[in-house]
């Protein structure tokens, strides 16, 4: 009789604000980033496990994204499970089904690996436990599950966690490590807590240039030790503004290091530009308005062209008003994802 197992995880994407780019070793951070946790944007994954028929030692794999059995993501978790098999006997010893779905259209220019390597790493960490009949605690559950996603996309490692979180050693943050992110939600001021993320759509197409290159291109670049200064400065400033509260100070900051993001790809060898015009308008319209309304509305921008504007939420009906009238014209068919700082994973069954 074949008996299956399954876990289902639901995890967030995040987004940076002191952003991480450039990497050594397996998957480890030249610097030390900070990021807030998102609530509506997530992946839900399953991973069920059967006995295998075959003696057979290779990896066993069954991928599905959206109900649909999806080869390219297939190869690219099999050379994910190659890389932990040490850490996860099962792989090998199983045949392996993962059912994977986002709460985001995949062509939303949201990147998706964060929240997807984390809920597969909580689904991991969960099945480990299960078969092993161990329950070990929960700090030292998400720590490896973090160390895990941090293995599939860096930026993963973040998500695993709520509110906000930093990943990188990072002298003023305690416990802090470049393998396994850290819990920040506990030291921050409450108006970030609730922090909104209007997530505005200038471009659902594919990246010209992955991010997994982009990090890769940064070790000739000539402006990264420069870089890894700028960002151990920022991290510092920005750590200020959080615990006692000051926008200003938080958003001046935030959207540097956005705009510092994109110059660094446009000084890559070879350069290239994931912004678009309509990015740039929008930039434009946000600081206009900014400067006219005194609101404290501030922009920041992952590897892609998209928008994500960040504001507290007792001004959330404002800037709605001000998205419909001026900003939603340079979206991607009117594409707005609206969002918010979130509670983190959750596990589903």
């Amino acid at each position: 009789m074949h008996t299956t197992k399954q876990v289902t995880w639901q995890s967030p994407s995040n987004i940076a604000l002191i952003k991480y780019w450039g990497k050594h070793g397996n998957q480890l951070p030249n610097n030390a980033s900070i990021s807030f946790t998102m609530e509506n944007c997530y992946s839900e994954t399953t991973l069920s496990i059967e006995p295998k028929l075959s003696t057979s030692k290779e990896i066993e794999l069954r991928f599905y994204f959206d109900k649909k059995e999806n080869l390219a993501f297939r190869i690219k978790i099999i050379q994910f499970f190659e890389s932990i098999h040490k850490e996860f006997s099962f792989l090998r010893d199983y045949s392996i089904i993962v059912n994977s779905m986002n709460s985001f259209p995949h062509s939303s220019g949201i990147a998706s690996s964060a929240s997807a390597m984390s809920a597969l790493a909580l689904c991991l960490c969960s099945m480990d436990d299960m078969l092993n009949k161990r329950k070990i605690p929960k700090d030292k559950f998400f720590e490896r599950a973090s160390t895990i996603a941090r293995i599939g996309s860096g930026s993963a490692a973040r998500s695993v966690y709520p509110t906000m979180v930093s990943w990188g050693k990072f002298k003023k943050i305690k416990g802090s490590s470049d393998k396994f992110a850290t819990e920040c939600g506990d030291w921050i001021h409450p108006v970030f807590k609730t922090f909104q993320n209007s997530i505005l759509i200038a471009s659902g197409d594919e990246k010209k240039v992955s991010s997994r290159v982009g990090h890769s291109l940064m070790e000739k670049n000539p402006f990264a030790p420069a870089r890894y200064k700028q960002a151990e400065d920022n991290m510092n400033e920005l750590i200020k503004a959080l615990m006692v509260g000051d926008l200003e100070q938080f958003g001046e900051i935030v959207e540097s290091e956005a705009l510092t993001l994109h110059a660094l790809m446009m000084c890559s060898k070879p350069s290239y530009t994931l912004m678009t015009p309509n990015t740039l308008a929008m930039i434009e319209a946000i600081r206009d308005f900014r400067e006219s309304s005194k609101l404290p509305l501030y922009f920041t921008l992952d590897a892609g062209p998209n928008i994500h504007l960040l504001y507290p939420k007792k001004i959330q009906s404002k800037v709605q008003e001000f998205i419909d009238l001026e900003l939603k014209q340079y979206c991607e068919n009117g594409r707005i994802i609206f969002d918010q700082v979130g509670k983190g994973p959750k596990l589903i069954k």
